[in-house]
């Protein structure tokens, strides 16, 4: 559901990246401020570091993996569409809220400055719909009331397909709203709007039925990490068939086979907002002039060394599955290397100012 530029007005994607950026700061103050309360009073890990230090690499690999698995379009049968994870919920319920909105957002930049995915005036929309919807507001008020008082595979099936069909849902809405408002007359509201809450739907049920797999994974290795997402705390005391390092371990190997393997089968259908244009406008391509458009397609033209997950300078097809296995290895690892920077960025600013 990565917007392109030419969805949206200049306004409209100025005043998006201005409410997204609002939102990413905010979850760096959270994040960092939780996580040293918690050093504070004295809560430790395993590697003898505080709880964000520790998790650092965790928001690394889960970044990596969303960033592999949304290389991959799944089918949606009967349709002539196809859909890939979002990953909001599934970070949320690993991560906590907060933590979870940085790494998408950061997965997103990715994308967008390196492969050419989502356009750059779009950036704001796209951590809106795809960030702030599912990591916020569909994990807060729907997975987190469900799993609260019993974190089990059932609740956690429950919670993470309710929640992903949720988050999916607002994100389709608000791109629909987005282009209304931009003035984008190709796509008439009421007829957009018919057009991608199906789909959605239907990909949402697919991604909660993802995120629950991946999420049992977690909690029958080690289920301390998604409680201590939900109560906001240093894991309790439950029993744990893996150490944290281990479970970093299995999903960093998971990447790697989801980013130069599975992601070789992806389907050629395309996605859901892409069929919800061509139903509406005929075209999945909309074309926008303008000094706006123009700068922002001159950076990424500039930044993105594998446009569409391939080789810059092979064939039309960026190298064919050579190409798109090394994007998704490639991408995986910046995603990773960026998460980690960031993450300790952040934790020495904060822990600086916490003792000045």
């Amino acid at each position: 559901m990565h917007m392109s530029d030419a969805l949206l007005s200049p306004a409209v994607g100025g005043a998006m990246l201005a409410v997204s950026a609002g939102a990413i700061a905010l979850a760096v103050k959270k994040t960092a401020g939780l996580h040293l309360d918690n050093a504070a009073a004295g809560g430790q890990t395993e590697f003898g570091q505080t709880s964000f230090a520790s998790k650092i690499p965790l928001m690394g690999v889960m970044g990596a993996f969303i960033f592999a698995g949304q290389m991959i379009n799944f089918t949606i049968p009967g349709t002539g569409s196809s859909g890939h994870i979002g990953g909001g919920v599934l970070l949320a319920a690993v991560l906590g809220a907060w933590p979870a909105l940085i790494t998408l957002a950061s997965v997103l930049l990715i994308q967008c400055l390196f492969f050419a995915d989502g356009g750059l005036l779009a950036y704001g929309c796209n951590v809106f719909n795809m960030g702030v919807t599912s990591c916020l507001l569909a994990y807060t008020f729907i997975y987190k009331p469900i799993t609260r008082n019993s974190v089990n595979q059932k609740t956690i099936t429950l919670g993470s397909i309710l929640a992903v069909v949720a988050g999916l849902q607002v994100g389709a809405f608000c791109v629909t709203l987005e282009t209304a408002v931009s003035g984008i007359t190709e796509l008439p509201f009421g007829l957009f709007v018919l057009a991608m809450q199906p789909i959605h739907l239907a990909i949402g049920l697919v991604e909660g039925i993802v995120t629950a797999v991946v999420l049992c994974y977690i909690h029958t290795v080690r289920p301390g990490l998604l409680v201590e997402a939900l109560e906001n705390r240093p894991e309790t005391a439950i029993p744990s068939r893996f150490t944290l390092k281990k479970v970093i371990i299995s999903i960093a190997i998971l990447a790697v086979i989801t980013a130069a393997g599975l992601s070789l089968f992806a389907s050629a259908y395309p996605d859901g907002l892409e069929w919800s244009m061509e139903r509406t406008a005929g075209t999945a391509e909309l074309e926008r002039e303008g000094a706006v458009y123009d700068a922002a397609a001159g950076v990424v033209e500039k930044t993105a060394f594998m446009p569409d997950y391939g080789f810059k300078s092979a064939s039309p097809d960026g190298g064919g599955a050579a190409g798109t296995a090394s994007a998704g290895l490639v991408g995986s690892l910046i995603t990773v290397v960026f998460i980690a920077a960031l993450g300790f960025a952040i934790y020495a600013l904060r822990r600086k100012r916490k003792t000045a």
